[in-house]
């Protein structure tokens, strides 16, 4: 009955003794050990054995949680919150470990979030699900002849992304497996609106720690045979004529509060070269075309509203891109945003000359409604190197804004008719085979609001949209893997 090792966080007594208390009763628990970072805390009284690191996610600590395993499979806890298992939960888990063969298992839980309870269901972990933030919840159910096998094989050194790395390595030897149902119950601190942990994972203070995150998804895809050599096909600007060599196109739906000002700093762009602006409206209901329409004198400008309804946002930018006065290039602007100054697009095409790509991402600012700039501020996307960024991409959650694309390419590859997700799968095919365009300057400034469409997701939303972009990344990951 003994099959259960347990690994948990440790800041100091109080904080581990409620965790400990509904763990230590159980019969299925071999040994509880602690983890602390902090060697001056006496846990002694615990009776426990205690494991020193300097960082609960460092491959240091994953070999050292591997040396003092000894049960069937290891429960590692990832908050310093109480945890509380569900009622025979952990037999359930170790029963469904027994019949799936699994490397790892995790479950929806129950979240305690001010004093309100709240289920947390989770998504199925697939090939594509490549992302360092992947939402398993806090309690991570490993097969430790998995664990062991994992730590001997992985020879580097990941100072931040030793649990990450472990989750993928173990993901080659066996499934992880996800048990919908709710097996126990954790305390919840973080309770941002899913608007503001959006860009976490480009936030310049933990660089140091995607950098390490890279390193780790880099390796993994070698091993499945998903790596791409920083080799291109070339691009060719003559493909087609036409008569304008840009287009900024702006998707909108019921934006009246925003449109002018995106279709002003559209307008507003100074250029030597021809360009103009497609806004493909999808049957506001409010006044956001006869907001537009007050610019339609301006030659620059084309107003469309399509006959479909069945279009979402990829939908959208098909019909700009297949418009015959599209321009050879076609840039980004979302109907609540705005280009930072009137040189935006001239530094756009001219990127795709010299850097010869096929995409371009700028960089961008992000701001409030005010235009003022809110944390984390300027937004460079720099895991988009010219060596890695292909394969990098496929970890992240996000390409960088603003994107444009070489026309005559997009108009082969198409986007898909979703709301979410859609420049990503585009960025990604794009990045399979032709080398992305990177500009460090500022070009735009992303506006946080109240207004915006991921602003405060619930958490099914969430799961959905999450699901998706994961899926994405399957499907890539399979179709890079026959480049072979």
């Amino acid at each position: 009955m003994k099959r259960i090792d347990c690994f948990i966080p440790a800041a100091d007594l109080n904080q581990v003794a409620n965790t400990l208390s509904h763990l230590q009763p159980l019969d299925i628990i071999r040994n509880i050990f602690l983890l602390a970072t902090d060697r001056q805390t006496d846990f002694s009284s615990t009776g426990l054995p205690v494991i020193y690191t300097d960082n609960l996610n460092s491959s240091d600590t994953v070999a050292a949680i591997a040396r003092a395993a000894s049960a069937d499979y290891s429960l590692i806890y990832t908050k310093y919150t109480g945890l509380v298992p569900g009622y025979f939960s952990l037999e359930r888990f170790a029963r469904i470990g027994d019949d799936s063969g699994a490397g790892m298992l995790y479950s929806d839980h129950f979240q305690i979030i001010d004093g309100q309870r709240r289920r947390m269901p989770l998504i199925m972990y697939q090939e594509g699900a490549l992302r360092d933030d992947f939402n398993f919840g806090s309690v991570l159910f490993y097969r430790t002849s998995c664990l062991k096998k994992a730590v001997e094989e992985s020879k580097a050194q990941y100072p931040y992304a030793g649990m990450y790395n472990l989750r993928l390595t173990v993901s080659r030897m066996a499934e992880l497996v996800h048990i919908n149902e709710i097996l126990y119950t954790e305390v919840e601190t973080d309770t941002r609106k899913s608007g503001q942990k959006l860009f976490d994972y480009v936030d310049p203070k933990n660089r140091a720690v995607q950098i390490d995150m890279e390193k780790a998804c880099s390796a993994h895809l070698k091993a499945i045979g998903a790596y791409l050599e920083p080799v291109f096909t070339p691009v060719s600007f003559d493909r087609e004529a036409f008569d304008y060599e840009a287009t900024i196109m702006i998707p909108v739906f019921n934006r009246e509060r925003t449109i002018e000002e995106a279709v002003l700093s559209a307008l507003s762009q100074k250029t030597t070269f021809r360009y103009n602006v497609i806004v493909v409206n999808h049957h506001s209901s409010d006044n956001t075309v006869s907001i537009v329409n007050k610019y339609t004198s301006d030659p620059k400008l084309i107003l469309i509203t399509p006959e479909r309804r069945d279009l979402f946002v990829g939908g959208l930018w098909n019909t700009a891109a297949h418009h015959p006065q599209c321009g050879r290039f076609i840039v980004q602007l979302d109907s609540d945003d705005v280009y930072s100054g009137p040189d935006t697009l001239q530094k756009i095409v001219d990127a795709f000359y010299e850097q010869q790509c096929a995409m371009v991402v700028g960089t961008y600012r992000i701001t409030d409604f005010r235009m003022e700039t809110i944390p984390p501020g300027v937004i460079d996307h720099r895991e988009w190197t010219p060596d890695n960024g292909r394969n990098n991409a496929l970890r992240i959650n996000g390409l960088g804004a603003p994107r444009a694309f070489y026309t005559p390419i997009l108009r082969e590859v198409l986007l898909p008719n979703t709301n979410y997700g859609e420049d990503y799968a585009l960025g990604l095919y794009f990045s399979r085979k032709y080398q992305i365009g990177r500009i460090y300057d500022v070009l735009y400034c992303c506006r946080r609001w109240e207004g915006n469409s991921d602003a405060a997701l619930e958490v099914e939303k969430t799961n959905t949209n999450n699901l998706y972009k994961d899926r994405i990344r399957t499907w890539e990951v399979q179709a890079r893997k026959q480049l072979r």
